[in-house]
């Protein structure tokens, strides 16, 4: 029996994705090219500089796409909580002029889920955190020095009874903390990330 192998991962550069695939596709708005051959920088300066919409990279075994495109760049490794609390409302933070989740890269040899539940503490005063699932792993590129890194973000839903007073974490950049009903949510999302919209 035929099965389809296409395989497929997004990597945001802003808000222009990256797609790893293995299949090739025609069409327009898109550059495609080799994964084994790629010069990583070029292609983000191409997103990040022109009105190329998106670019395909094209890799051979589905089951080594990311592997191959993660060794391109380093790497930093953060998690983060997507938490709910007892009104079924979401925990934002507004950093960076955008509505963000809270999230921040591992320390030491913690386990992710922990980093995730400090990091939501820390850039919120939110406590009492439990997490509910796992989500989504969201990846994109990011500049730091002069130079490109891939930040690989593992993302839990949580859920918390805290009904305390929020503080922002002013040191990080965030100026806000908030928690936001569904409609407040969709308007957020207006200002937010793509990496973002893909978890609510």
């Amino acid at each position: 029996m035929f099965q389809s192998t296409k395989t497929m991962y997004t990597i945001f550069v802003g808000d222009k994705p990256i797609i790893l695939t293995t299949e090739v596709e025609r069409e327009s708005g898109f550059e495609s090219y080799l994964l084994k051959t790629v010069n990583i920088n070029k292609v983000i300066k191409r997103l990040n500089t022109t009105n190329l919409e998106s670019v395909q990279l094209i890799g051979e075994n589905p089951n080594k796409l990311l592997k191959q495109f993660l060794k391109l760049l380093p790497n930093v490794v953060a998690g983060g909580g997507k938490v709910y609390n007892q009104k079924n409302e979401i925990l934002f933070i507004y950093r960076n002029n955008k509505w963000d989740l809270p999230k921040g890269k591992t320390e030491g040899k913690e386990t992710i889920e922990a980093t995730a539940i400090r990091e939501v503490e820390e850039e919120t005063g939110v406590s009492g955190l439990v997490i509910t699932k796992p989500l989504p792993i969201t990846y994109h590129v990011f500049k730091r020095n002069g130079k490109h890194k891939i930040k690989v973000t593992y993302w839990f839903e949580m859920k918390t009874d805290f009904e305390g007073e929020l503080f922002p974490q002013e040191d990080e950049g965030i100026t806000n903390v908030t928690w936001l009903d569904y409609k407040a949510t969709v308007k957020a999302l207006e200002n937010s990330y793509a990496n973002i919209k893909i978890l609510i």
